[in-house]
């Protein structure tokens, strides 16, 4: 009967500390992602491609062509964009972390709820991009304000007044 009580109280207790631990973390699906493997990335001419919810990380696209591309939704972590033309691309909803954007031409594009987070955008060109409700660091933001200039031709937002400029 002792063992039998012994046995009953430690079910007990594991019944009701099952509730208090964490629950198990499910991976959501990437279904709607597209990764754009190695091979895709030799290629660096992306111009007026459908290229909506491609992932690239830690990729090269130094002096990469995405003039006109519809980027919408994709991610950019850890890569390089130094000189590549984004000029009138959409890349709306979009995150680029740690992404370098040196020297790169972002005339006239789309970054509405864009989140850009240490990312650097030394000598970028940004005439006429519109960054309403997008996420940069503060830093970043006051070296693009230095040239900011322009409003974008297909939103018609004012390029300093989509970053905050003063």
């Amino acid at each position: 009967m002792r063992l039998f009580r012994l046995f009953f109280g430690l079910l007990i207790v594991l019944l009701l500390s099952a509730q208090f631990l964490p629950n198990p973390a499910y991976a959501a699906s990437s279904a709607a992602i597209r990764a754009i493997d190695d091979n895709e990335t030799i290629n660096k001419d992306f111009s007026g491609q459908n290229l909506v919810k491609a992932e690239f990380a830690d990729a090269n696209f130094k002096d990469a062509n995405f003039k006109g591309a519809d980027l919408r939704g994709v991610v950019f972590n850890g890569t390089s964009l130094m000189n590549a033309d984004l000029s009138s691309a959409d890349f709306s909803n979009g995150i680029a972390y740690l992404t370098d954007f040196s020297g790169a031409n972002l005339s006239n594009a789309i970054f509405t709820s864009a989140m850009m987070l240490k990312s650097s955008f030394k000598n970028t060109t940004v005439t006429g991009a519109d960054f309403s409700d997008a996420a940069l660091d503060r830093g970043q933001v006051l070296r693009l304000c230095e040239t900011a200039s322009g409003i974008n031709a297909v939103t018609g937002v004012d390029t300093r007044e989509s970053l905050g400029c003063r």
